[in-house]
């Protein structure tokens, strides 16, 4: 991270790729030692001294990416800017790439004297002349008369934000003076008595010329919103207003609150391009070519255009149905406009995952992709439980920050629920992406079992609770935002998911109990479709940008000899939990909308960077005979 403000660029900090799509992305506040700072938008990310960088190649998330975000034309994704040989050289040139921040907020406390002012007051300077020491960088009061050496100036603590992803200085003269202005002085000087702890009752601002005093508290909770001013639509990450201002009302937060952002992210593993999947991608690429082309003419342009060569390995029927399905997908987007938004569920990300992994034969190895089976197939131990292991023995994640929101966190099952804050200040033509590498265990339940197992819960107590808290929830969630009725089951999972994530958990917490892993370092992605198109697949896998998700620890665990004991461990472990009874006797009560069963902290939550769904959809009743034997996946375990 480097600060900048005017021709100054320094570094201020360092954080990790990963850290920028989840934690402190475009519009996030830093908290850095002494300094608070606010990562910038897009359009000021400087690549022209990175000679030698290259954009991440991942057309399948670009081409989803472009799809979900209507109207966007993005056309790559670029990693964090930086340079190497930092280490060597701090006052070199890595020194001067970064990713771009300025302080904010504006607003500054005098740790001596508490003299709060802001920053265009010219009441405080800045240093940080310690190359070697990013983290000494500061603001100090040089006016002061408290300290003979010019004292710490820390960030004042709170800042103003509004559903709609704006954030703003706390206005603190407006504030103290009850929205008039103070009557002995046109900017006047201000005092913040700050005694610690997060609580405003501790704060009160008061004016150094007329004298008046005021608590934060009155600008708290909901009647604290009155004593505010409205929403000014700052995007400080861009520098820019809303010109016409925004109708929400803010609120205040502490520097440091977890809900000032969310970030908003897709992710894909980059799996090789097979059959349908393929042919599509090719007909899109296309398109110009072959929607005016009659399928009689395929093979005179398969031997006489460069173009269509690509499309040698597929007949002129295949590649005519193509069309006609590309064609109607075209002509359905076309006519739903921009009001089918409201409507539009996640994009379908696992798809071409799924029918790599649940092929029979596996592709090619790439340097971003290798699968291996065992010719002995599954252990015979096992054959009840899946019918199929395979080892993914090199995966690449790459993923892209495409958004973010701010008070409330975006909704994965409905993406355009949240109202999205922008990363760039007129169209984006590229956004932050990261690549992380890693192996993984796929594992894939019998369709047979998985039918058998829905039809003996279908209309059971347990699972119309489960559906009854889901239907809460989602009337919770959209808590009246949307006018107008609206089916609060549209994107319920179904039963058949909860029983693979509730197996994907305990064979997580298995393999970071007899494997040594860090449970934090393993990540889930699960296959179980729909109605129309039901799978029954589980991915563990590593996905950290360090060396421990790649040395073959967790491929190795797929081995007969290693995955038989593993699972048994996994499911027997499963009927016990030393928060029993209550944990195994839990289900979604009426007016409740947590939305697992049988599942706590002992025996089922994981950490949030590795759960797919924030530890929601559990329950181990589900999967092992905890409670009725019907109930349960695996009614006779190991």
């Amino acid at each position: 991270m480097s600060a900048q403000s005017g021709k100054y660029r320094r570094r201020v900090g360092a954080v990790r790729p990963s850290h920028l799509m989840f934690t402190t992305g475009v519009g996030a506040l830093v908290d850095l030692p002494n300094v608070s700072v606010l990562v910038r938008g897009v359009d000021d990310w400087d690549y022209d001294d990175v000679p030698d960088w290259e954009p991440i190649a991942e057309p399948r998330l670009l081409r989803e990416l472009n799809k979900f975000h209507d109207g966007r034309h993005v056309e790559q994704l670029r990693p964090a800017p930086w340079l190497d040989g930092l280490d060597a050289d701090p006052n070199g040139p890595a020194a001067r790439v970064g990713v771009p921040v300025v302080p904010f907020p504006t607003w500054l406390r005098c740790t001596a004297c508490n003299e709060l002012a802001g920053l265009d007051s010219k009441a405080f300077d800045f240093e940080n002349d310690k190359a070697r020491k990013p983290q000494d960088a500061r603001f100090f009061h040089q006016g002061c008369r408290k300290k003979r050496k010019p004292p710490l100036a820390v960030a004042a603590r709170f800042v103003l934000a509004c559903s709609r992803g704006h954030l703003d200085d706390f206005p603190y003269t407006h504030f103290v003076h009850k929205g008039g202005a103070c009557p002995k002085a046109p900017q006047p000087k201000l005092q913040m008595d700050d005694r610690g702890g997060n609580i405003g009752a501790n704060v009160s601002i008061r004016c150094m010329a007329c004298g008046v005093r005021r608590n934060i508290r009155d600008a708290l909770g909901e009647r604290g919103r009155d004593e505010l001013p409205a929403c000014r639509g700052r995007h400080p990450h861009l520098g820019t207003f809303k010109q016409t201002g925004c109708k929400e009302r803010p609120v205040v937060l502490v520097v440091g609150a977890s809900n000032q952002w969310f970030a908003q992210t897709m992710s894909v593993l980059s799996v090789p391009e097979g059959g349908a999947s393929e042919l599509r991608l090719k007909v899109e690429e296309q398109w110009d070519q072959l929607s005016t082309l009659p399928p009689m003419m395929y093979e005179w342009a398969r031997e006489n255009s460069p173009v269509m060569r690509a499309f040698a390995k597929w007949g002129d029927d295949e590649i005519a149905a193509m069309v006609e399905e590309v064609r109607a997908a075209k002509e359905a987007e076309a006519s739903g406009g921009s009001g089918a938004e409201e409507d539009q569920g996640p994009p379908d990300l696992l798809t071409p995952e799924w029918e790599i992994f649940s092929a029979p034969e596996a592709p090619e190895p790439t340097e971003d992709f290798a699968l291996y089976r065992f010719p002995e197939g599954v252990p015979e131990a096992l054959t009840p439980y899946f019918s199929d292991v395979v080892q993914a023995e090199r995966l690449r994640e790459v993923r892209a920050l495409t958004a973010f929101t701010r008070l409330d966190a975006p909704d994965p099952e409905d993406p355009n629920l949240v109202s999205r804050a922008p990363l760039g200040r007129g169209e984006l033509t590229w956004v932050p992406a990261s690549e992380v590498r890693g192996e993984g265990i796929f594992l894939r339940v019998p369709e047979d079992a998985l039918r058998g197992w829905e039809e003996r819960i279908a209309g059971t107590e347990a699972l119309r609770l489960h559906q009854e808290a889901y239907r809460q929830f989602r009337v919770n969630r959209y808590s009246g935002r949307i006018p107008g009725g609206f089916d609060p089951m549209r994107l319920w999972p179904g039963a058949r998911y909860i029983a693979l994530h509730t197996l994907s958990h305990l064979l997580i917490r298995t393999i970071a109990i007899e494997c040594g892993y860090n449970a934090a370092s393993l990540s889930e992605r699960i296959y179980a479709g729909n109605e129309e198109d039901p799978r029954g697949g589980i991915l563990v896998y590593t996905a950290v940008p360090d060396a421990e998700g790649t040395l073959g620890g967790l491929v190795s665990q797929a081995e007969p000899e290693r995955l038989v004991p593993l699972v048994d461990k996994a499911l027997t472990g499963a009927m016990r939990c030393s928060s029993d009874p209550l944990c195994r006797e839990r289900l979604p009560q009426a007016h409740a909308d947590f939305l697992h069963g049988a599942a706590c902290h002992v025996c089922l939550f994981v950490s949030e960077t590795t759960c797919e769904k924030g530890n929601r959809f559990l329950d181990r009743r589900f999967v092992v005979p905890v409670d009725d034997p019907k109930l349960a996946l695996y009614p006779d375990l190991p």
